[in-house]
């Protein structure tokens, strides 16, 4: 009986310390089977042209996967935020007079692209500020991530994205084998997309240009090289040199829309006229009619070179964003019709300091940016469940006049 019971208490502890063991294993096994995808992928990059050496190099230091990759890749704002919010933290008084200053400093280097490749000045700075604020992205290390581990742990654990990883993978081996960059200087984005204008390695091996004349093609630490990478991309995607990417217009009100394309003659005589009352410059070219928010926010008839543009990022949002913040750095006026937000809009000056008193509320750890995402929402939620508010987590003047009060 006792040694029953003896076996049993034995067995019961066994089953804890298994169990535990197990717990506080299991980063180890990931990381052993991370590890087992590096040693195995090994034979795919070399017959795909790596140098073992450099993959042996690239991999030296990599012993788990990158646990940011994997929280970044669930959450893709082109695709889960509405198109005010998207908007509002890429087009707005910040990034306009940041472009102008911009074209300001390097306008000599943007009159030679656009005279070289016909993309627009303003186009090329626009793509600029929204894939890496003009550079300054680059400048925050700790927003980096080492694109070899990046990618090798989106084609390990990504079953998603697992062809792209791979194929991305031996491409920036392959920039770093040739001397383009060092295999330490190999860092961009969660997904692998590198530099001041964010390439992916394949579009980068694919694009890259000289802009500065040095022998080199470096999107990491030249500014030409990475603009004039940007406007070949779009050249050699059709862009049209001297056409817009789109035309704001005016809905007639009760009338349905066909789908797909028609020449801007015959979406005037369905009765979608510009909003500022001209005329359509080319007639008979075709466009489509982009409308993000319904009918309760601004319409576009969108002609080729807002295509051209999702070459770059295939989003609706990214390609009207681009557009928008274009027109504005050079001069134009932003849409007569604005989005319909639920809320009183913040400036990005007004957005700071709704960061800074969560902050001081112990609500909010992230950068003091004026870009609300994800970290800002959550903590105006916590704030709004503490005040006794309706919990949407929108940056409003509501909400900061309410952090104001309390």
């Amino acid at each position: 009986m006792m040694l029953g019971c003896k076996k049993t208490i034995n067995a019961a502890l066994a089953m804890l310390v298994l169990a535990m063991g197990v717990s506080a294993a299991a980063p180890a096994f990931a990381d052993a089977g991370f590890q087992k995808w590096i040693r195995d992928f090994r034979s795919v990059a070399v017959s795909n042209g790596v140098s073992g050496q450099v993959y042996d190099r690239a991999f030296a230091n990599v012993r788990t996967p990158d646990p940011e990759v994997l929280r970044k890749a669930r959450f893709q704002p082109e695709f889960r935020d509405e198109a005010w919010q998207y908007l509002d933290n890429r087009v707005n008084e910040r990034t306009v007079a940041e472009g102008q200053r911009m074209l300001r400093k390097y306008r000599r280097l943007l009159n030679r692209i656009e005279r070289s490749t016909g993309v627009s000045k303003h186009i090329v700075l626009a793509i600029w500020s929204m894939e890496s604020s003009y550079g300054e992205a680059l400048k925050q290390p700790g927003r980096l991530h080492y694109v070899p581990r990046a990618l090798a742990t989106l084609a390990y654990a990504d079953r998603r994205r697992a062809r792209f990883a791979r194929n991305q993978l031996i491409g920036a081996l392959k920039i770093a084998q040739r001397g383009d960059v060092p295999i330490s200087g190999l860092t961009g984005s969660w997904a692998g997309a590198m530099g001041h204008t964010q390439f992916i390695p394949t579009s980068y091996m694919a694009y890259a240009l000289d802009g500065d004349g040095d022998g080199r093609k470096d999107i990491w630490n030249s500014v030409p090289d990475a603009l004039y990478t940007a406007a070949n991309l779009l050249r050699r995607n059709g862009w049209k040199s001297g056409q817009t990417w789109g035309y704001e217009v005016i809905l007639p009100p009760g009338r349905k829309f066909p789908g797909g394309k028609l020449t801007l003659r015959e979406w005037e005589r369905l009765g979608v006229v510009r909003a500022n009352g001209r005329d359509y410059p080319r007639p008979g070219q075709k466009a489509e009619l982009k409308v993000l928010q319904g009918r309760d926010g601004p319409a576009f008839l969108m002609v080729d070179n807002f295509f051209v543009i999702k070459r770059y990022n295939n989003a609706d949002k990214y390609a009207l964003g681009v557009g928008l913040l274009a027109d504005q750095i050079g001069g134009y006026p932003p849409p007569r019709k604005d989005w319909t937000r639920p809320f009183t809009r913040l400036s990005v000056a007004e957005s700071e300091e709704l960061q800074i008193r969560l902050a001081r509320k112990g609500l909010y750890e992230g950068d003091i940016d004026g870009k609300i995402g994800p970290m800002s929402r959550s903590a105006i939620k916590a704030f709004q469940a503490r005040a006794g508010l309706p919990q949407d987590g929108f940056a409003s003047m509501e909400v900061l006049e309410a952090l104001r009060r309390f």
